[in-house]
């Protein structure tokens, strides 16, 4: 029986084309010169005019957003289209959803859908029960496809053998092991990031200072296999991707995110969320390769980073707060737990007051008082307490100053990293004199403050704490 009428023919035909993956779309070339050559079979069959469909090649057909196939149900819906050209099933739709929508589509306005080898009417229950069974065979064939290629996965990730895309600082070596980047510029990059948190304690601190000293940060460019590191100014992004990484304290880690999947304006939209819970990683092996830090050091970075979020509100402790308070950002309050809020109302006049009402305005705010006497009084207390420690603190102070003198931690730092750039950029003389002129003049000042307070009388026995 001879599927095709001549109302058919009176309509186009529509030749589907797809292919999931952009990788598939590069190197795939045969797929799409099968796909394209439906063309030659529709106007075998009669069909004058053909539309090819092509607006969804690099896309999966996994239920997310296709601007193809939607303009092929559309011309469906207007009774364009007499017939629908396709490889197979997989290509049209690999969820049940899709496929289904366009048979009962296609069964409404009677239009054919025609694969490589068979005509189908899904008016006709056979061809409607065949066409059924060939998108069911496709959905099931697509997820065992991912449950056998995630359990391969799996299994290599145990054994810390997975190894994808490896962050800055480090390369893969051999056997895909993870190795220190040889560059010594790049590994100061990364030591320089964690010695300055570890002195500034917050993330966005470290970027104004990279911003404000104008040391440039590496960043990955291209495929793993040729990546190419580029020197860029600091970004914020890039200073807490490297404080967040435990790959920087050893740690192979597998499965830190999650895919969820959601229904949005009638979509199927996919997000993947970071697990915060080390509980809940995948994998989690230690000591995997060399490290920057300790993992103890790196545990009590992120602690300090996640004290500093704002947006978190009373749950955590908050970062430090500039003004002239000393307690900004240290007091609660005792009736309904918000945060007490820094005010300065005047020249050198502090005042402390209740958060709460700024979220119900409605209700008057709980506490409020004038923070120069609490300052003191905490103060008075605090130095009361620190007193026994004085002689030890002074002490302590002298030793960090003769450190100091044998490399500031600051300057020195800035220069040796300027110059290491300039001597990598040919300007090798310059780097040395740059290098060598800051390290005497750091020693000279370092010098000059020690016989300072040493000359005004800074002594063990009558050192502040």
């Amino acid at each position: 029986m001879n599927k095709i009428t001549a109302d058919h023919l009176a309509r186009r035909a529509c030749v589907y084309i797809r292919q999931s993956t952009p990788g598939q779309v590069q190197h795939n070339l045969e797929s799409q010169r099968r796909q394209y050559g439906l063309v030659d079979r529709a106007r075998a069959l009669g069909w004058q005019d053909v539309d090819v469909i092509d607006d969804d090649l690099g896309i999966s057909g996994g239920g997310t957003r296709r601007p193809g196939f939607e303009r092929l149900l559309r011309a469906l819906c207007d009774g364009q289209v007499g017939a629908v050209f396709s490889i197979e099933a997989s290509r049209l739709a690999r969820n049940g959803r899709d496929w289904h929508t366009l048979l009962e589509f296609c069964s409404v306005v009677g239009a054919l859908l025609i694969d490589a080898e068979s005509i189908y009417d899904p008016r006709l229950t056979n061809d409607r029960l065949l066409l059924g069974m060939k998108g069911t065979i496709s959905e099931m064939e697509v997820a065992s496809f991912r449950e056998r290629a995630h359990a391969a996965l799996l299994q290599k990730a145990q054994r810390g053998a997975l190894v994808r895309r490896v962050a800055i600082g480090y390369v893969k070596g051999a056997d895909d092991r993870i190795e220190k980047d040889p560059d010594a510029r790049v590994r100061a990059a990364i030591d320089l990031i964690f010695q300055k948190f570890a002195e500034l304690g917050s993330a966005r601190q470290v970027y104004f200072w990279f911003d404000q000293q104008q040391i440039q940060l590496p960043i990955a460019r291209g495929p793993e296999d040729a990546r190419e590191i580029v020197w860029q100014p600091a970004r914020y992004h890039a200073v807490h991707s490297v404080l967040k990484n435990p790959i920087y304290a050893g740690a192979y880690t597998y499965g830190r995110s999650k895919t969820t999947t959601r229904l949005e304006a009638g979509q199927k939209q996919v997000f993947r969320q970071k697990k915060h819970r080390r509980e809940d990683w995948t994998v989690l092996i230690m000591d995997h390769h060399a490290s920057y830090i300790d993992w103890d050091v790196y545990q009590s970075n992120q602690t300090m980073i996640a004290h500093n979020e704002n947006a978190r509100g009373g749950a955590v402790r908050g970062p430090i707060k500039h003004g002239e308070a000393l307690l900004a950002g240290l007091l609660c309050c005792g009736h309904c737990g918000a945060k007490l809020l820094a005010q300065y109302p005047g020249p050198r006049v502090i005042r402390y007051q209740c958060s709460g009402y700024l979220l119900n305005r409605d209700h008057a705010c709980c506490v409020m008082f004038g923070g120069l006497r609490a300052d003191r009084l905490v103060s008075e207390q605090l130095l009361q307490c620190l007193t026994p420690f004085g002689i030890e603190a002074a002490i302590e102070a002298i030793a960090t100053l003769q450190r100091a003198a044998e490399k500031d931690p600051t300057e020195a730092e800035i220069q040796e990293h300027l110059g290491d750039a300039l001597y990598r950029s040919g300007r090798r003389y310059e780097a040395r004199f740059a290098w060598n002129s800051s390290l005497v003049t750091a020693e000279d000042e370092t010098a000059a403050r020690i016989k300072a307070k040493l000359a005004s009388g800074l002594t063990p026995a009558n050192a502040a704490p």
